[in-house]
């Protein structure tokens, strides 16, 4: 099967500022400003045709980033990625202006995708249908619910009909007959052979959807493979962390994370 997307040594670097101003000097000073914070380092992985691929981690593991990412929305500090093919991501409200209606914002977001104003009009009312928010269609996003946002999101992404889908946590939000409709449309996709990378803290929809896992923890791999070899030990591990006291996840996570202030030395440099 041809490999559709290829991750190498990807990181993704942020800086922690304590207040506004810190982000001025981070500018103005030579060596910079701030905390480094390493939200991903030496990520490495392919995915290929047909590929569904749970995305699982606790928060702050860096699912988000990575399907960013991915999705080409934010690029990585250093390190490549390579995807054959359109990609589409579906998040909640991901692409949308506020400012704009949803009408407006159908029309924006598939011109920023390559199509022309012929080919919008002949989407929109499979989109508009799809959706299904009714008169606020023509009202401005800044109104809408986060569950009219997703759909609206989600419509757009799914009738442009891209190669390689990321899915972050949007079939977590609407109504049940809404997010039925939408596994269904992820299902049609999954049958055509598409990529897809699926975001959930829902254990139960990964293994419903997925047959592949990729499990980050804290900016790196943990484990990557089979759904049925790497979700009962990540579950294992869940079960481990839940039954620690505060006190006890919180020095967990201040060990675990003191990693992410950066490598002694940048893979690359």
């Amino acid at each position: 099967m041809t490999e559709t997307v290829i991750v190498k040594n990807v990181y993704k670097k942020f800086k922690m500022y304590k207040k506004t101003s810190e982000k001025l000097l981070d500018v103005i000073l030579p060596g910079g400003y701030g905390e480094d914070f390493y939200a991903l380092q030496n990520v490495s992985f392919t995915a290929k045709e047909g590929d569904v691929i749970g995305l699982v981690g606790v928060n702050g593991s860096g699912k988000s980033t990575l399907s960013n990412i991915i999705a080409g929305v934010i690029p990585p500090t250093s390190g490549t990625v390579e995807t054959i093919g359109q990609t589409s991501l579906i998040a909640i409200s991901s692409g949308l202006r506020n400012q704009l209606t949803g009408r407006e914002n159908i029309e924006l977001k598939c011109l920023m995708l390559g199509f022309n104003k012929k080919q919008i009009k002949e989407m929109e009312p499979e989109i508009i249908d799809f959706a299904d928010i009714g008169k606020f269609i023509d009202q401005p996003v800044k109104k809408y619910s986060s569950g009219m946002k997703s759909r609206l999101g989600f419509a757009i992404s799914v009738t442009v009909n891209p190669d390689i889908l990321v899915v972050d946590e949007a079939l977590s939000v609407g109504d049940q007959a809404f997010a039925q409709k939408s596994k269904n449309r992820m299902f049609e996709f999954k049958e055509q052979g598409k990529t897809i990378f699926f975001v959930s803290h829902s254990m139960g929809q990964i293994k419903e959807f997925c047959d592949q896992a990729l499990w980050l923890e804290y900016g790196e791999i943990k484990d990557y493979g089979p759904v049925k070899e790497v979700i009962p030990e990540y579950e294992k591990f869940l079960k481990w962390y839940k039954s620690m006291s505060k006190e006890e996840q919180k020095k967990f996570r201040e060990e675990v994370t003191k990693k992410q202030s950066g490598p002694v030395v940048l893979e690359g440099k």
